[in-house]
């Protein structure tokens, strides 16, 4: 049975049965503490926790996940995964233990005609928690008792790891047979080669106090009880495939076969190169089903997660003997594995593909150089007696030069060299605790949350009007102190406070729009807002500066939005969306938006694409854009299912998490269609001038393109009209004119550097015949020293290159120094005969260094640095000859 097709019995099991279905989430997790969506119960930890009421009772999906911790046990075993999908049936206060476990009993022994998947019943082996009785006699309607083993709560007690909803659980798991390994049930098969656990139903129905680990108290019953199951679609898969692994099954296999033929090896037949194959069969699968999602390849976050997989499958190819590129022969094998699952991989391939092979191309180039420096690092370490690299310089190759850690480790023991593996991943964790704390900060601002959560809890959401009016009258719920989390603070002038209000006219920060500015005013009192945040879902803070006054819980108040503000944020954002579609008319479909930034007269946008927009091109889109803008296209927001809006051909950007109901903005009809939360114009007249500003890349198969909207994009054009003005007054010709008279101008700067060029080139020759000339002899080495002035690093190195050939073959050694623009360059180059005698051309450049205050390094033949002291020159040259004359006695 394929796995679409199990996934699609799943859904239709459970549909049948009052569930609703749901679409899977994004892998890109909107919680900040995760990278990606990593169980399936992730989307409805709200109504699983009570934060929110569920939208309805019973619900079913397969969600798609990624986990990272073990990235490099991926391929040494058959058991670790990358991307995975989890098949879940969930209750909100609805049904309980027996009707989950009925239902996944019949599911899973249901015959295969009749919508199951026809396990045999004889072969199920369920485990319960040790005195969860309800359970056991539950199962007892289906498994002989002696089937049904209890387990602690190791095994079979799940909880969120902190105070909060707790419970029992029943795992379901299948005797493979005795060729996996010895019988006895669950209990007597630790590694679970033989008894596969392929479904976790979990029953919240205690509330458990704070403790570590399984440690815990447990408070009492909660006053709704939940379900919430989970079932790998890939184990059941590679189950009812006859397979023995997932690597085996109809979705991943295809890739490790063609990785296999393109490397002429034959999996099963070596288990370095089994491990590998299994490497890059997961891994394009996951950097095919990420980059789908909206991530793209980068040095933070999510985006170096996918890095990581792509340049490990890369890397994993060439150890296989493949040198040329390897992703456009096997993506493509993925998209057609997992598109019937996953239409989207296939409609969306043009883009995906794109920004994977860029980010090979990039990491085939980042080889080259950067095996270079790990070859140096290599050697400095050993040199230093110590043959390990640092944590630091391991953490350089991969936050600099994007050498993923497992790519130096493999490179490392390849050389017989240690990694500081500990370093590294403090300096690791380091950085994601500062991405995190300031993406944590910039919504809640240094305050624990449970403060906003007890406000929502309290009072209930934030009657949010940000669509309908700038003005409402409004009362304070709360003043959150960002020191101790407090809400019932009462602060005066100068103080900088977050504040709930009852209801608000202020649009918070979301999908790239900036927060609304404005003012709350008081009877004897006023504040200016200076942002707004979504701390918690459904509750707005607004972040303040108190000028008059004293405010405090429920004090009424009127709040009013800047009306400039909002509608130049309106220009900005409508602007975008323009933008967007104008980028996709002129460039393709392919073209599509990965992230925005909107403020009152400002945009940027980034989209996937290849390579820089021609000037033709920028042209182009800057004119279709306009010419929207002055056709005066209707602007309307409509409110539909997101099943309906992707009907409707509305675009729905990467990254973002919908609802069950989204808002879908519409300018110009079918001509630009976004799902979007945010505030727009009325009519595209009203966006004003659009004058893109710059376009850069942003990473492998990403652009950004930034403009200037409304009246920021006249006032932009009129200073560029006013600087070609100015050049025109400057140079004395015709503004027409100004490219051809600058490009002569150009020209002949060209030609006057050249001849430069070839003077310096005659007088370093001139030079290097007159410093050879004089050489003298110390201790029996020909010793060149000398200062020419105004001459660079580069050029002093030639020239002391230049000087050592002309010494010929006996023992010699050449120290220059030159003074320019307050600094000092430093070159000492020595001739095979002196290495003989034991002089070392980094020894003479230390010694020189010292007086000039400079440092510098190189190799045994020659060494360069540089100093600031001018004034010891000579002095530095005196001392590179007291050190040739002591190597020599």
């Amino acid at each position: 049975m394929q796995t679409a097709e199990i996934r699609r019995r799943f859904l239709e099991h459970f549909e049948q049965r009052g569930h609703t279905v749901v679409p899977s989430a994004s892998l890109v997790s909107p919680d900040p503490s995760l990278l990606f969506t990593v169980a399936g119960m992730v989307p409805f930890i709200p109504y699983l926790t009570g934060r929110e009421p569920a939208p309805y009772p019973r619900a079913t999906s397969v969600q798609k996940c990624v986990r990272t911790l073990d990235i490099e046990e991926v391929g040494k075993t058959t058991r670790h995964g990358t991307f995975f999908q989890m098949n879940g049936n969930f209750s909100f206060g609805d049904y309980f233990k027996a009707e989950a476990i009925q239902y996944a009993w019949e599911l899973v022994t249901g015959a295969v005609a009749g919508g199951g998947l026809g396990l045999d019943p004889e072969r199920i082996w369920p485990t319960v928690y040790l005195d969860d009785d309800e359970a056991f006699d539950a199962w007892k309607a289906y498994v002989p008792a002696e089937r049904i083993q209890r387990r602690g709560k190791d095994d079979n007690y799940w909880s969120t790891g902190a105070a909060g909803p707790a419970g029992p659980c029943s795992e379901i798991h299948y005797d493979r047979g005795p060729e996996y390994g010895p019988g006895g049930g669950p209990e007597a098969d630790p590694t679970g080669d033989r008894y596969l656990e392929i479904w976790n139903l979990v029953f919240m129905q205690y509330e458990r106090g704070p403790g570590e680990g399984k440690d815990f108290p447990i408070l009492g019953e909660l006053p709704k009880k939940n379900i919430d199951t989970g079932m790998g679609l890939e184990r059941v898969a590679f189950l009812l495939q006859g397979v023995d692994n997932m690597y085996e099954i109809d979705e991943v296999a295809p890739v490790l076969h063609r990785a296999a033929e393109l490397a002429g090896v034959r999996y099963g037949a070596d288990h370095e190169a089994d491990v590998r194959l299994r490497v890059v069969a997961d891994h394009v699968r996951s950097g095919l089903m990420l980059i789908s999602d909206g991530v793209t390849p980068g040095n933070e976050g999510g985006g170096y997660i996918l890095r990581r997989l792509l340049r490990r499958a890369v890397r994993s190819m060439k150890l296989l003997g493949v040198e040329a590129a390897s992703l456009p022969e096997l993506l493509p094998v993925s998209r057609d594995a997992m598109s019937a699952s996953y239409p989207e991989v296939a409609a969306d391939f043009a883009r995906i593909s794109g920004i994977a092979y860029a980010e090979e191309e990039a990491f085939r180039r980042t080889l080259t150089a950067g095996t270079a420096l790990f070859d140096t690092a290599v050697a400095q370490a050993k040199a230093a007696g110590a043959p390990a690299l640092s944590g630091t310089q391991a953490f350089s190759l991969h936050d600099t030069y994007g050498f993923p850690i497992d790519v130096t480790l493999e490179m490392a023991a390849e050389q017989g060299v240690a990694v500081d593996l500990e370093g590294f991943r403090a300096l690791m964790k380091e950085q994601r605790d500062r991405a995190r704390a300031d993406a944590r900060a910039k919504r809640t601002g240094s305050v624990d949350v449970l403060a906003y959560r007890r406000l929502l809890a309290e009072h209930g959401p934030t009657d949010w009007r940000a669509y309908d009016t700038l003005r409402t009258d409004s009362r304070v719920l709360g003043v959150v102190d960002e020191s101790d989390g407090e809400d019932d603070q009462v602060v005066g002038p100068g103080t900088i406070s977050r504040v709930v209000l009852d209801r608000t006219p202020f649009y918070a920060e979301s999908g790239g729009q900036v927060a609304d500015a404005g003012e709350l005013t008081w009877d004897g009192g006023r504040a200016e807002v200076i942002d707004v945040q979504r701390p918690v879902k459904g509750l707005l803070a607004h972040q303040v500066r108190v000028l008059e006054g004293e405010l405090r819980p429920g004090v009424e108040l009127t709040a009013e939005v800047d009306r400039e503000w909002r509608l130049s944020a309106c220009q900005a954002h409508s602007g975008t969306h323009v933008l967007h579609a104008a980028l996709r008319q002129v460039l393709g479909p392919q073209a599509l938006q990965s992230g925005s930034y909107n403020r009152p007269g400002y945009l940027r946008l980034d989209f996937a694409w290849q390579g820089a927009l021609t000037p033709r091109q920028r042209i182009d889109v800057e004119d279709v854009a306009n010419a929207a803008v002055r056709a005066d296209h209707g602007v309307r927001a409509l409110y539909m299912t997101l099943p309906e809006a992707r009907e409707f051909g509305a675009l729905a950007l990467f990254g973002e998490t919908y609802g069950e109901q989204v808002r879908v903005v519409e300018i110009g009809g079918e001509w630009s269609r976004e799902l979007c939360g945010g505030t727009h114009v009325r009519g595209s007249a009203q966006i004003g001038t659009l004058a893109l500003t710059g376009e850069s890349s942003v990473g492998s198969g990403a652009r950004r393109v930034e403009a200037a909207v409304g009246l920021e994009g006249f006032r932009y054009l009129a200073r560029e009209r006013d600087l070609v003005r100015q050049l025109a007054d400057l140079l004395k010709t015709p503004q027409d004119g100004l490219v051809d008279r600058v490009s002569g101008m150009l020209a002949r700067l060209r030609d006057a550097d050249k001849e430069l060029a070839d003077l310096r080139a005659q007088q370093t020759v001139a030079a290097a015949g007159e410093l050879a000339a004089a050489a003298k002899d110390v201790g029996g080495v020909a010793v060149v020293t000398g200062s020419p002035a105004g001459l660079t690093g580069g050029d002093l190195r030639s020239l002391a290159l230049d000087v050592r050939g002309r010494l010929g073959e006996r023992p010699a050694a050449v120290v220059l120094a030159s003074a320019a623009d307050g600094k000092v360059a430093l070159i000492a180059a020595i001739t095979p005969a002196a290495q003989q005698r034991g002089l070392s051309a980094n020894d003479l450049l230390k010694a020189a260094a010292g007086p000039v205050g400079g440092r510098g390094g190189g190799k045994p033949d020659v060494a360069q640095g540089g100093g600031t002291d001018p004034a010891g020159i000579s002095a530095a040259l005196a001392a590179a000859e007291r050190a040739i004359e002591a190597a020599g006695s």
